[in-house]
C-alpha cells in the first residue's frame, strides 16, 4: 500500500479520485491548493503525488518545482484540463514523472500510478526512501545496499543496522516488531553479531546516536516493537 498525496481544487473530482484510490488499496491525503499541498509535503512521508496545475494560491507548476528541489525522489503525477503539447513539455521539464490529461480513464491513471510508483523503488531511477523532519534534516536510506545519508552527509551503519533502519523508514509512524526486525536480519549477511533478540536494543540505541540532533526519534512502544517518529519542533 502507498501513501498518495491528491493535489486537486475541484472538490468532486477529489473526493472520487480519493474513493477510487483508496478502494485500489492506497492511502490517500488530499489538499485543495498548492500552498496546503506544500504543508503537508513538509510534514508527512509520501510515496507519490497526483498533481493538478490549475492550483489556487501556488499554481502545479511551482509546486512541482518545490518539490523537486526538496524531495527530488518523490514521483509525481500530473493530472490536468492542460492538453497542449507546450503544457505538457513545460510539466516533464519541471520534473514530471508522468502526465495525464482530462478526461482520462480510471483504469490508466491507476496503471500509470503502479507503474511510476514501481519504477520510483528501482535504483537504476534513483530509488531510496526518505523522510524530512521538523528540523529541515533530510534522511536517505538506499533501498537495495547498506548505505544512507543525513543531509547527504554518509552515516556508517553496518549491514544489520541499515536493514534496520530501512524497516523502521519504510514504517514511519507505525510501529515495527521485534520479530518482523529479527526476520529481516536473517535474510542479511552476517556482520560478526548476534541476531538475539536481546541485542536489538544494542542496535536500537546506536541508530539513536547515529540520529542525534535530526529531528528523528526511534521510540521503544512497550510489549510491540520500535516505531521511528518525527519530534515536535
Amino acid at each position: 500500500m502507498s501513501h498518495l498525496l491528491i493535489v486537486e481544487d475541484d472538490e468532486l473530482l477529489r473526493d472520487g479520485l480519493c474513493a477510487q484510490l483508496m478502494h485500489a488499496g492506497h492511502s490517500v491525503t488530499s489538499a485543495s491548493d498548492g500552498a496546503q499541498a506544500q504543508a503537508l509535503l513538509e510534514i508527512t512521508r509520501f510515496d507519490g503525488v497526483i498533481l493538478d496545475l490549475g492550483l489556487p494560491q501556488v499554481d502545479g507548476i511551482s509546486v512541482l518545482r518545490w518539490i523537486r528541489l526538496r524531495l527530488n525522489a518523490l514521483p509525481v503525477l500530473i493530472l490536468t484540463a492542460r492538453d497542449d503539447i507546450d503544457d505538457r513539455v513545460q510539466g516533464l521539464n519541471a520534473g514530471a514523472d508522468d502526465y495525464l490529461t482530462k478526461p482520462f480513464v480510471m483504469a490508466e491513471l491507476l496503471a500509470r500510478l503502479q507503474a511510476m510508483l514501481r519504477r520510483s523503488r528501482m535504483p537504476a531511477f534513483g530509488g531510496s526512501m526518505e523522510v524530512e523532519s521538523a528540523a529541515e534534516k533530510r534522511l536517505r536510506v538506499d533501498p537495495t545496499l547498506p548505505l544512507a545519508w543525513l543531509d547527504d552527509v554518509p552515516l556508517e551503519l553496518t549491514q544489520r543496522e541499515w536493514a534496520l533502519l530501512s524497516l523502521l523508514v519504510s514504517n514511519l509512524g507505525q510501529v515495527v516488531g521485534r520479530e518482523d526486525v529479527l526476520a529481516v536480519w536473517q535474510t542479511q549477511p552476517a556482520d560478526g553479531s548476534a541476531t538475539a533478540s536481546n541485542a536489538l536494543e544494542v542496535y536500537v540505541h546506536r541508530l539513536r546516536r547515529k540520529l542525534q540532533d535530526s529531528g528523528l526519534n526511534i521510540r521503544n512502544v512497550r510489549g510491540l516493537g520500535y516505531m521511528l517518529e518525527l519530534e515536535s519542533p
